[in-house]
Protein backbone atom coordinates (compact mmCIF):
# COMPACT_ATOMS: atom_id res chain seq x y z
CA UNK A 1 0.00 0.00 0.00
CA UNK A 2 1.39 3.28 -0.66
CA UNK A 3 1.71 5.82 1.48
CA UNK A 4 -0.48 8.89 -0.21
CA UNK A 5 -3.28 5.96 -1.18
CA UNK A 6 -5.75 5.91 1.59
CA UNK A 7 -7.13 2.22 3.07
CA UNK A 8 -10.99 1.56 2.68
CA UNK A 9 -12.98 -1.17 3.98
CA UNK A 10 -16.36 -2.11 2.88
CA UNK A 11 -19.06 -2.12 6.17
CA UNK A 12 -22.56 -3.72 5.31
CA UNK A 13 -24.74 -1.77 7.44
CA UNK A 14 -28.24 -3.84 9.68
CA UNK A 15 -29.93 -4.18 6.15
CA UNK A 16 -27.12 -6.01 4.57
CA UNK A 17 -26.15 -2.77 2.45
CA UNK A 18 -22.65 -2.18 1.81
CA UNK A 19 -20.90 0.84 2.75
CA UNK A 20 -17.62 2.87 1.51
CA UNK A 21 -15.14 3.85 4.43
CA UNK A 22 -11.92 5.22 4.91
CA UNK A 23 -9.66 4.40 7.52
CA UNK A 24 -8.56 6.68 9.89
CA UNK A 25 -6.37 4.74 12.01
CA UNK A 26 -6.28 1.22 13.84
CA UNK A 27 -4.56 0.85 16.91
CA UNK A 28 -4.18 -2.29 19.49
CA UNK A 29 -4.59 -2.34 23.19
CA UNK A 30 -1.49 -4.16 24.67
CA UNK A 31 -3.11 -4.60 28.50
CA UNK A 32 -6.40 -6.08 26.63
CA UNK A 33 -4.69 -7.94 23.04
CA UNK A 34 -7.96 -6.01 21.61
CA UNK A 35 -7.66 -4.20 18.12
CA UNK A 36 -9.46 -0.74 17.02
CA UNK A 37 -10.09 1.05 14.04
CA UNK A 38 -11.71 4.09 13.14
CA UNK A 39 -13.24 4.98 9.87
CA UNK A 40 -14.99 7.63 8.11
CA UNK A 41 -17.66 7.50 4.67
CA UNK A 42 -16.16 8.16 2.16
CA UNK A 43 -18.05 10.78 1.07
CA UNK A 44 -17.45 12.78 3.68
CA UNK A 45 -14.10 11.87 4.09
CA UNK A 46 -12.82 16.01 2.64
CA UNK A 47 -15.41 17.35 4.51
CA UNK A 48 -14.27 19.61 7.50
CA UNK A 49 -16.85 17.89 9.43
CA UNK A 50 -17.03 14.62 9.33
CA UNK A 51 -19.25 11.38 11.19
CA UNK A 52 -16.72 8.95 12.65
CA UNK A 53 -16.91 5.24 13.51
CA UNK A 54 -15.24 3.13 15.78
CA UNK A 55 -15.25 -0.78 16.02
CA UNK A 56 -13.16 -3.37 17.81
CA UNK A 57 -11.77 -5.96 15.61
CA UNK A 58 -10.45 -9.08 14.41
CA UNK A 59 -8.34 -10.20 11.49
CA UNK A 60 -9.57 -13.85 9.54
CA UNK A 61 -6.97 -15.84 8.17
CA UNK A 62 -7.89 -14.18 4.65
CA UNK A 63 -7.34 -10.76 5.81
CA UNK A 64 -11.01 -9.69 6.30
CA UNK A 65 -11.88 -8.20 9.36
CA UNK A 66 -14.60 -9.17 11.54
CA UNK A 67 -15.76 -5.89 13.33
CA UNK A 68 -18.06 -5.51 16.66
CA UNK A 69 -19.19 -2.91 17.94
CA UNK A 70 -18.02 -0.77 21.25
CA UNK A 71 -20.06 -1.34 23.89
CA UNK A 72 -17.93 0.05 27.10
CA UNK A 73 -18.14 3.75 28.36
CA UNK A 74 -14.08 2.64 29.12
CA UNK A 75 -13.39 1.23 25.51
CA UNK A 76 -14.95 4.52 23.70
CA UNK A 77 -13.07 7.13 26.08
CA UNK A 78 -9.83 5.68 24.68
CA UNK A 79 -10.85 5.65 21.05
CA UNK A 80 -11.75 9.40 21.55
CA UNK A 81 -8.47 10.24 23.37
CA UNK A 82 -6.74 8.45 20.39
CA UNK A 83 -8.92 10.53 18.10
CA UNK A 84 -7.78 13.81 20.03
CA UNK A 85 -4.65 12.66 19.87
CA UNK A 86 -4.48 11.84 16.34
CA UNK A 87 -6.51 15.46 15.28
CA UNK A 88 -3.64 17.13 18.01
CA UNK A 89 -1.17 15.87 15.67
CA UNK A 90 -2.73 16.45 12.70
CA UNK A 91 -3.07 20.40 13.71
CA UNK A 92 0.55 20.48 14.25
CA UNK A 93 1.99 19.13 11.06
Amino acid sequence: MSLDKKERIIVPDENGEEHLFEVLFTFDVDQTGDSYIAVVPVEQADDEEVEVYAFKYEETEKEDLTLFPIESDEEWEMVEEMLNTLADEELDS
